[in-house]
């Protein structure tokens, strides 16, 4: 079955940092396109970072350039999001999603499939 199940989030001091997982099951979805979003109550989903299958493409909302770093290590088919210097609008719960077409990255409507979500909260 193809999922994708995220992992490593928790609460957090603000100026902390934090690294959140994605782990994915199925050898199709292994070799997609990740991406991480997040939803905080009373907002929409915002885009946060994404990686091209190979990990040689990254891209990242300006909200967090130069604080996170999203990778990919395909041998264990996981994803992963370094966030530094968090700050406590960070807090929202973080989506990992795949998708396979070529389209914009940025865009959540791209992405087919998606996790569960791990709840990220940092405190000021």
């Amino acid at each position: 079955q193809e999922q994708l199940v995220e992992s490593g989030g928790g609460l957090v001091q603000a100026g902390g940092s934090l690294i959140i997982s994605c782990a994915t099951s199925g050898r199709t979805l292994s070799s997609y396109a990740k991406g991480w979003f997040r939803q905080a109550p009373g907002k929409e989903r915002e885009f946060v970072a994404a990686i091209n299958w190979s990990g040689g493409r990254t891209y990242y909302a300006d909200s967090v350039k130069g604080r996170f770093t999203i990778s990919r290590d395909n041998a264990k088919n996981t994803v992963y999001l370094q966030m530094n210097s968090l700050k406590p609008e960070d807090t929202a719960v973080y989506y990992c999603a795949a998708k396979y077409s070529s389209a914009s990255y940025y865009d959540g409507k791209q992405y087919g499939y998606w996790g569960q979500g791990t709840q990220v909260t940092v405190s000021s």
